[in-house]
C-alpha cells in the first residue's frame, strides 16, 4: 500500500489536490456588485417598511377581532344554493366561450406583432414602435378596454371577447417575439442558402421552431382568460361574472358559494386539459 502511494506521488499526481481543485468555487463579487445588491434589497426593505401604514397592515388583527362576521359569512358559503344550477353551468359555459374567442383573436394579433418585434428577424426601425404598441396593449386593464367596447357595441359577450383579444394580443406578442429571438439560426440560414425570400425564411425556418412554444403560450393565456372573463362580467361584458356581482350586492352568499364552486371546477378542468395538450407538444 505504501509503495502504491509513493508511485502516485512520484508521478506528480496528488489525489487530494485533484479533488480539491475539482470543487467549483463561487465567483468572487466585486465591491460594486455588493453595493448594488445592498441597494436593491435595501430598497425593497425600505419600501416594505414605508408602505406598512399605506396598505393598512396595522388592521391585520381585525381578522381575529371580527371573527363573528367571518363565521356568519363562512357558514353561508358552506351551504351553496344549487337551485339554479342549470343557469350557473350555462353562464360558466358562456364565460369559457368568451375566453376561447378572445384567445383565438389574440393569436392573430400576437403573431404579426411578435414577428415584427423580434430583433433577429425584423429591422430595428420597426422593432421599437411595435414594442411600444405591445406595451400599450398590455398596460391597459381589461376592465378599461371592456368599458370602451361596451360603449361601442353595447352590453354583452362581444365586449368581453374584444377586450380579452386586445389585452391578450399584447401579452402573446411579447411572448412570441421572445420565442423567435431564441431560435436556432441554422435552419433559417439553410433556407436562405436556397435563395428563398424573407417570407420563406419565416415560414420554413422560424415557424416550425417556435410553433410548439407558441401553442403552449396560447393555451396558458386561455387558462388566464377563463378567469379574466369572469371578472369582465362584473361590468356587463357577459358571462357568469355578472350574476356573481349581482349575488354579492344582494347578500345572497349561498348563491355566491355555488357560483364560486362552478368557477373553480371549470378553471380546474381547463387547466387539466391545457396540461394534457402541452405535454403532447413536448
Amino acid at each position: 500500500m505504501t509503495d502504491r502511494v509513493d508511485m502516485v506521488t512520484a508521478g506528480g499526481i496528488n489525489a487530494g489536490t485533484v479533488k480539491a481543485d475539482a470543487i467549483p468555487r463561487p465567483p468572487v463579487k466585486s465591491l460594486s456588485a455588493w453595493l448594488l445588491d445592498v441597494l436593491v434589497w435595501g430598497g425593497i426593505g425600505a419600501v416594505l417598511v414605508l408602505s406598512f401604514g399605506k396598505v393598512d397592515m396595522a388592521n391585520l388583527p381585525m381578522l381575529v377581532t371580527n371573527s363573528d362576521n367571518i363565521r356568519t359569512y363562512g357558514a353561508q358559503l358552506l351551504q351553496p344554493d344549487w337551485t339554479n344550477w342549470r343557469q350557473l353551468v350555462g353562464l360558466m359555459w358562456l364565460t369559457v366561450q368568451i375566453a376561447l374567442w378572445g384567445t383565438f383573436l389574440a393569436i392573430f394579433i400576437g403573431i404579426p406583432l411578435g414577428l415584427a418585434a423580434a430583433r433577429n428577424i425584423a429591422p430595428a426601425w420597426l422593432v421599437w414602435p411595435i414594442r411600444r404598441v405591445m406595451d400599450l396593449l398590455r398596460s391597459i386593464p381589461d376592465l378599461v378596454i371592456a368599458t370602451i367596447f361596451i360603449v361601442a357595441v353595447g352590453l354583452g359577450p362581444l365586449a368581453g371577447v374584444l377586450a380579452l383579444a386586445l389585452n391578450t394580443g399584447g401579452v402573446l406578442a411579447k411572448l412570441f417575439s421572445e420565442a423567435v429571438e431564441s431560435i436556432d439560426k441554422g435552419p433559417v440560414e439553410g433556407v436562405r442558402a436556397t435563395g428563398a425570400g424573407k417570407l420563406h425564411e419565416i415560414v420554413w425556418g422560424v415557424i416550425p421552431q417556435v410553433a410548439p412554444l407558441w401553442t403552449s403560450f396560447a393555451l396558458y393565456r386561455f387558462e388566464s382568460n377563463s378567469r379574466a372573463a369572469t371578472v369582465l362580467g362584473l361590468i356587463g361584458a357577459g358571462g357568469i361574472g355578472q350574476l356573481l356581482f349581482e349575488s354579492i350586492q344582494g347578500f345572497q352568499y349561498r348563491q355566491v358559494s355555488a357560483i364560486a364552486i362552478v368557477i373553480v371546477v371549470a378553471v380546474t378542468l381547463i387547466d387539466m386539459l391545457s396540461q394534457a395538450m402541452r405535454k403532447r407538444l413536448l
